[in-house]
């Protein structure tokens, strides 16, 4: 099987439920989101140290999450094929406020910003932070965009808010493992640079 066939040539594409729309379609920019995120997810678990199994295997978790998000957002909520997608469930956001608490316990309480970056993993989860965002913020717009409420929609909306909270406390985590600081913010042009 060829991996190009050419349909979408014209600027088509085709949803999951069957349906052809404009890849400029707002459903299109929302899962191609995710599915940008969960690239950054793949170089955030390549830039983990060795020593952090767990920890890949809690991504490797997020990404596969992240696949049923997308299958739902390239799905029409009244067709066929949404009745075949497995329902994405409030657990899925309960468990990732447990893993934020978690992680959490290990660090300093934060008083202030603080700039992206630190170890690679904490700038890739930094990444991921703002990607995930600009997902959340797609999926609100298609939620806005639909005359009829859509349960599945309104779960994947939380899950991408809490997901994106637990990127940005993830960042600190990975510093906190490589013994790296948090660099705080402080509003002024002169900010020095980050400790290396």
């Amino acid at each position: 099987m060829k991996i190009y066939t050419g349909r979408g040539d014209r600027g088509q594409t085709t949803l999951l439920s069957g349906e052809q729309v404009p890849k400029s379609h707002l459903r299109v920019e929302a899962y191609g989101d995710v599915d940008e995120l969960n690239a950054v997810l793949g170089a955030l678990v390549a830039a983990l140290d060795a020593g952090q199994a767990a920890l890949v295997d809690e991504l490797l978790r997020r990404q596969s999450e992240l696949f049923s998000v997308a299958a739902w957002l390239a799905t029409t909520p009244a067709s066929a094929s949404a009745s075949r997608l497995e329902p994405f469930t409030p657990d899925k956001s309960q468990a990732l406020e447990a893993a934020i608490d978690r992680m959490e316990q290990e660090l300093a309480p934060l008083h202030s910003f603080i700039l992206p970056g630190g170890c690679a993993a904490a700038a890739w989860a930094h990444v991921a932070r703002t990607v995930c965002r600009r997902a959340e913020r797609r999926a609100v717009r298609l939620r806005e965009s639909s005359a009829e409420a859509d349960r599945q929609l309104e779960a994947l909306i939380v899950y991408l808010n809490r997901l994106s909270d637990y990127f940005f406390v993830l960042a600190r985590y990975c510093n906190h493992l490589a013994g790296r600081a948090d660099v705080a913010w402080n509003g002024r042009p002169d900010q020095p640079s980050p400790p290396r």
